[in-house]
């Protein structure tokens, strides 16, 4: 059986990007988003997800390129810039803070992850949203030191499902158009996977067979979908997007991601008329509660 999470990255960031992921849910397209806990417009799209309980709505765990819930001078002094306040604009500046002196730092980074990944999570579900599962900002959780700390907030807030950041072979061969950088990176990155999986298994987790999208984020268009969809096997999948709307918002917003909001979302849209699999939401991958004792 073939099983599609099509999920949207970066609900809150924008009131375009929310009306966007709103739109392809209700066309009956998208099945899941995840929400910043401290973006511009994440007021408007918990209101947006309080009114709209058949979207599966997941945490998009930010430690990279925004603004972090805890301080960066008093209690995360090592994720961020402690005169903006902000965390580190880039992966590589943040990936060697992170590693910088380890295993020396690793309890105090590991802690300071767990800290602002616990905050991000409790905010909210202080909202009343029951999230399905967790994923981060630039897939930043696919590294080992940073895996374990976001997993261990999640599971003390009673989540257990994490996205699987890596895209599969046959996705990437389907994935026409990518740029070759992009290619050689996912390609690299490919190799921290059994890493991921050894500590999902060992957390408790569970997560998908994989995710599609990943090497086509920023020229996903009705073609490469069609593509991969086309290739798809038996499994659970999830499909990674990033729709939108090109307004003035995303105009002065921090994201490379601009001219292909619009893109994604004419491609997922297309979806409605072609879908070869079984929508679902990470809810449904949720190991079951355990049974009380009488």
């Amino acid at each position: 059986m073939r099983q599609l999470i099509v999920n949207a990255d970066d609900f809150g960031l924008t009131r375009g990007i929310n009306r966007a992921i709103l739109e392809l849910h209700r066309q009956g397209v998208l099945t899941s988003a995840t929400l910043m806990a401290n973006a511009p417009a994440t007021g408007d799209a918990i209101a947006l997800a309080q009114q709209t309980p058949s979207l599966g709505v997941g945490c998009h765990i930010v430690l990279v390129d925004g603004d972090p819930l805890l301080s960066t001078q008093r209690e995360i002094p090592n994720l961020g810039d402690p005169i903006t306040g902000k965390l580190r604009q880039t992966l590589i500046n943040f990936l060697a803070g992170t590693y910088r002196y380890w295993p020396a730092r690793h309890p105090r980074m590991a802690g300071e992850i767990e800290a602002e990944t616990a905050a991000q999570i409790a905010k909210l579900q202080q909202a009343g949203l029951k999230l399905t599962h967790i994923d981060t900002h630039k897939h930043t959780h696919m590294f080992p030191a940073v895996l374990r700390p976001v997993l261990r907030a999640a599971r003390a807030a009673g989540i257990r499902v994490v996205r699987n950041p890596f895209e599969p072979a046959w996705s990437r061969r389907a994935t026409a158009g990518a740029p070759f950088t992009r290619r050689l990176e996912v390609n690299l990155l490919a190799r921290l996977k059994p890493a991921f999986q050894r500590i999902v298994a060992e957390e408790g987790f569970t997560t998908t067979d994989g995710a599609l999208g990943v090497l086509g984020t920023g020229t996903l268009d009705t073609s490469a979908v069609s593509s991969f969809l086309g290739a798809m096997p038996d499994g659970v999948w999830e499909l990674v997007t990033h729709p939108g709307y090109s307004d003035p918002d995303l105009a002065l917003a921090r994201t490379r991601l601009r001219a292909s909001r619009d893109i994604e979302r004419q491609a997922l849209a297309s979806m409605a008329n072609h879908n070869p699999a079984n929508l679902i939401t990470f809810a449904a991958l949720a190991p079951p509660e355990p049974a009380e004792i009488a």
